[in-house]
Order: C-alpha cells, then sequence, then structure tokens
C-alpha cells in the first residue's frame, strides 16, 4: 500500500491527523506550513533569482556554457520555487461553489508546467554543448571560477534556510531538491573553470554543461510523471485495491464486501477514496459506515472517503432502462 508522502496511502502519525479537518464540501486541509516557512521561501525564491541573472550574465561574458546552462537551471528553479510560494497562498482559499474541493490543484498544475520547461531547457543545453563539442569556444575561467564559487554559497545558504523551514511539507522539500540540484550545477562549473585554468582544455565547459542538463532532465521526467499522475487521477503509486478490500472486511464488523473502489488525488499527500459497501443484515449501517471511513483514514491514510452502501444489490450493476 502507499505511504505517505509519495505513496499517500499508510498509517499516519498523531501529528498529520491534527493537522487534517474533514467536512465534505467545507473540506479543510492545513498543510502544517508556518508563517515562517512562507518568508523563508520567498527569500530563497528572490535569492535564487538575483544570482540566476548575475550567472547568465557571468556566463555570457566568460563565453561558459555550463555557468550559462546552470542559470537556466535556475530560471526553471525560480519558477519551481515561486509556483510553490503561490500555491502555499492559493491553498489558502476556501473552496466554492466553482472548485468544491478548493485550490490545492493549482500547485500540481503549477508544477506540471514547470516540467516541461525544464525539458526544454536540458533540450537547448545539451544542442548547444554538441555544437560547442564540435567548435570549441574560448572560456575565461577566472570569472567563471568565481561566478561559479560564489553561485555554490548562495545556494548552501539557500539550502540551509530552507532546511530550517517546515521540513515536512511536500512543497518545502521539492524546493530543497531543487536548491541542491542548483548546488550541483554550480559544482560542475567550478571543476569545468579548474581544468580549464590548469590545462586550457576548452571542451570540459560544454561537457559538463550535458551533466547539468541530465540533472534537469531527471528532476524534470520525476516531476511530470508524478504530476501527470495526479492530473489524469490516476491511483497512487503502489496502489493494491485487493489488498485494501481484503483489510476492511478482515477489520470492519459486519462488512461482507467493497467493490467500485475509485481512488485519485488532489495533490501528492491527498488521496481521496469512493467505494461501494455490502453489509450483514440488521447491522447498524451508520456505524459501520463511521468504522469503515476510519480505517480508511487511520490505517490507509484516506482522510476524505465517500461510502455508499448497497443492500441488497449494487444498483451500478443492474442494466439501464436504455439496455433493457
Amino acid at each position: 500500500m502507499p505511504s505517505h508522502p509519495e505513496k499517500p496511502a499508510g498509517k499516519k502519525s498523531g501529528k498529520e491527523h491534527a493537522a487534517h479537518d474533514h467536512g465534505g464540501a467545507g473540506h479543510v486541509h492545513d498543510h502544517s506550513v508556518t508563517a515562517d516557512s512562507e518568508r523563508r521561501l520567498l527569500f530563497v525564491l528572490a535569492l535564487t533569482f538575483i544570482f540566476m541573472v548575475v550567472e547568465a550574465v557571468g556566463g555570457w561574458w566568460a563565453g561558459s556554457l555550463a555557468l550559462i546552462a546552470d542559470a537556466g537551471h535556475m530560471l526553471a528553479d525560480t519558477g519551481a520555487l515561486g509556483l510553490s510560494w503561490v500555491a502555499f497562498r492559493m491553498g489558502r482559499r476556501p473552496p466554492d461553489g466553482r472548485y468544491s474541493y478548493g485550490y490545492h490543484r493549482f500547485q500540481i498544475l503549477a508544477a506540471f508546467v514547470n516540467g516541461l520547461a525544464l525539458f526544454a531547457i536540458a533540450g537547448w543545453i545539451i544542442y548547444e554543448a554538441i555544437q560547442r563539442v564540435q567548435d570549441p569556444q574560448h572560456v575565461l575561467a577566472g570569472p567563471m571560477l568565481a561566478v561559479a564559487t560564489a553561485g555554490l554559497l548562495v545556494n548552501i545558504w539557500a539550502f540551509f534556510l530552507l532546511h530550517r523551514g517546515d521540513r515536512h511539507n511536500v512543497n518545502m522539500r521539492g524546493a530543497m531538491l531543487h536548491v541542491l540540484s542548483d548546488l550541483l550545477g554550480s559544482l560542475a562549473a567550478i571543476i569545468a573553470a579548474i581544468v580549464i585554468l590548469q590545462t586550457g582544455w576548452m571542451p570540459i565547459d560544454p561537457i559538463l554543461s550535458v551533466f547539468v542538463a541530465l540533472i534537469v532532465l531527471r528532476s524534470a521526467w520525476g516531476l511530470v510523471a508524478r504530476t501527470g499522475n495526479i492530473l489524469m487521477e490516476g491511483a497512487p503509486e503502489g496502489f493494491e485495491p485487493g489488498e485494501l478490500k481484503d483489510d476492511l472486511v478482515a477489520n470492519v464488523p459486519g462488512l461482507l464486501d467493497v467493490h467500485h473502489i475509485h481512488v485519485w488525488a488532489l495533490t501528492a499527500e491527498r488521496p481521496m477514496i469512493t467505494l461501494h459497501a455490502m453489509v450483514e443484515d440488521g447491522r447498524n449501517q451508520n456505524g459501520i459506515v463511521r468504522e469503515l471511513k476510519a480505517r480508511l483514514r487511520e490505517t490507509h491514510g484516506f482522510d476524505h472517503s465517500t461510502v455508499q452502501i448497497d443492500h441488497p444489490d449494487c444498483p451500478d450493476d443492474d442494466p439501464s432502462p436504455a439496455k433493457k
């Protein structure tokens, strides 16, 4: 069964339960994002954007594709950090008549678009690197080393700031991963600059820029795959309906069967489920529904569930009038 956070189903801690309040259409979800964490993210966003400009200008001046590639990566990460911050703000908006589940999906849509942009940036870096390997260009290794070293220090600072924030939130964890990949890009540029200073071998610059591009592609693929599955309302990774059915029937007294199980997610940490349940004759149906929903919440991580009681037959299995 899935487990929090990547695999939402799974037993949750009391702290996680305390962060959820569910009441149908008025469902409220607290991401446990403190004002301090939001301020940290906004500061890192500004820091990343400013140094992205410095790195892009420095890369153009020094003629370093590795620096320009890392600046492109930082551009994508600036967008990701900005979208994470906006997602925090949007997530506070209450549900309304048009969006009855609220605005939590905004962060998923934004992350999906950001992932597609990462593919485009990585493709451009690889194309430009191939051109430069075939026709190496002179690189000013001294300025390149200075800018890359400054970038490394900025990224270390940014990672430290985010690490001191709310590390349990998926957006904050994602932001830390983006900053960590920027840190690796700065390291690649530093290595390229040192090699050029020591040997004068210019192809190392485009070669290591491809390394940065591969880091970008790896991030992009994972981001698009995860968010695409959520947008397509796919089941969380690792979810097995047969295992869920067996567990519920075995642990909820009076429950005979569950079927028509549908699972999807609003965000990576917010799985949703609907199902039909058949109960024994003479049982308190409301009591069984309460026990069933409690089992789904406490053992499998489904804080929002909708249960339909079928007695004695499932109406959705009957042929429609048009087919009779």
